[in-house]
């Protein structure tokens, strides 16, 4: 998703933003392992893995990965790792605790690289297969449930995560604060689909346009 005319900054300063928050994350899981916290080490961690897909992406796979797009996904990440953060003596609870609209924010921002995986793998599908056709009202209905799908697993991971750690008195990687808060999760998951699903498509053509014509080489192979 180009998101270079919205905020008004260039490729450049995009791809800077995006080395200080790989940067940050290195940073925050040295903290991690200073302190021993599991959950900072864990999300950020996987943080620095999936902040690398972009650049995998378009080096094995000539996907247009532009520096919007990898804004896009390393803020997803960035900003749920800085969620976790908590040091001893400094800060003593983590943004999920202290900040009511971080959890929101987060999942509203994941939501959408999901649904943007989702559209783009959908979409080049109907691109390459004459077979197939998928009108634009299934893809959206498509994006929204294939969103509130991995929505669901995510609350299940987190729930079966936290009754781990408290079974087995180890410290929880992922934290599950309710009824409520899974409802809230899934409807800010929705929001994130929603933007995708009317506005991300069009800024989605590239990576859907090389993801088609991949299929096209290897099916003809």
């Amino acid at each position: 998703m180009n998101i270079r005319g919205r905020l008004g900054i260039s490729a450049r300063q995009q791809r800077r933003l995006v080395r200080v928050m790989e940067l940050s994350l290195v940073a925050m899981l040295a903290i991690g392992v200073r302190y021993g916290q599991t959950g900072i080490i864990v999300n950020c961690a996987i943080g620095l893995l999936v902040a690398r897909v972009p650049g995998l992406l378009e080096r094995d796979y000539d996907l247009p990965m532009d520096a919007g797009l990898t804004l896009w996904i390393t803020s997803a990440v960035f900003l749920h790792a800085v969620g976790t953060i908590v040091v001893p003596g400094v800060v003593e609870q983590n943004l999920y605790r202290t900040t009511w609209w971080w959890d929101h924010v987060t999942h509203a921002l994941s939501a959408s690289v999901v649904a943007g995986a989702g559209y783009s793998v959908a979409r080049a599908i109907d691109v390459h297969d004459d077979e197939v056709w998928l009108p634009s009202e299934f893809m959206f209905v498509f994006i929204l449930l294939l969103t509130f799908a991995f929505g669901v697993l995510w609350e299940v991971i987190e729930f079966t995560l936290g009754v781990a750690a408290e079974r087995f008195g180890a410290a929880a990687v992922l934290t599950q604060y309710g009824l409520g808060d899974t409802i809230a999760d899934l409807a800010f998951d929705a929001v994130g689909a929603t933007i995708v699903a009317i506005w991300g498509t069009t800024r989605l053509s590239g990576v859907v346009a090389a993801i088609a014509d991949r299929l096209d080489s290897e099916s003809s192979s």
